[in-house]
């Protein structure tokens, strides 16, 4: 049975509303009586996630992205500080590799479990969701990474054939857009609890 914090960090509405995690990954963090501080911050990452991959949908469906990867990658991204839990608070890489080996021992496939590794050691030899599952664990709290986000730049300008400097536009204006609600994602982070 989960806490009721880990309850209410998985179901509040908040403020702006965010979505729900995907069942898959509620039922997992109650399993690992994850914390509830940890659920809210996947829910926020999660739901601009959701952002990002509408964008790409309307504006770059000829990039061939997998949606449903995306999301799952930005729902489960910091699982490993269900384990290093002293990262929720603090600093620290543990939890990359941790929440990889987590994950894949929970049954999850390897093509699945590699966001808890790849978004923070982005690189020019990850996916394309896997570069919109970093640029949403910065962007929910309005951080700009000027060298990622030109990662993802030039993988738009590719795929499409369009100048870069109007793919570099258009997602500057999506992320201020995101940007711009990140107090009410941070608020809504804080009030659960990192214990509980």
């Amino acid at each position: 049975m989960p806490s009721p914090a880990l309850r209410r960090a998985l179901t509040d509405p908040g403020e702006p509303p965010l979505r729900p995690l995907p069942d898959e990954v509620s039922a997992l963090l109650e399993k690992l009586s994850a914390p509830p501080r940890l659920a809210a911050h996947l829910r926020a990452v999660h739901d601009v996630a959701h952002s990002l991959a509408a964008w790409m949908e309307k504006r770059h469906p000829e990039a061939g992205f997998d949606r449903e990867a995306t999301l799952f990658g930005a729902a489960v991204h910091d699982i490993g500080k269900t384990i290093h839990r002293e990262e929720l608070s603090g600093p620290g890489s543990a939890h990359e590799q941790a929440g990889y080996e987590l994950l894949v021992s929970q049954g999850i496939e390897v093509n699945r479990a590699r966001f808890a590794r790849t978004h923070a050691a982005w690189n020019a030899e990850v996916g394309v969701e896997d570069l919109l599952v970093s640029v949403a664990d910065k962007v929910w709290k309005a951080k700009r990474v000027t060298d990622l986000e030109q990662l993802l730049v030039d993988r738009l300008t590719v795929a499409s054939g369009q100048p870069s400097w109007e793919v570099f536009l258009a997602l500057d204006d999506l992320l201020d857009r995101i940007a711009a609600d990140a107090d009410g994602r941070l608020a809504f982070q804080a009030s659960h609890p990192v214990d509980g």
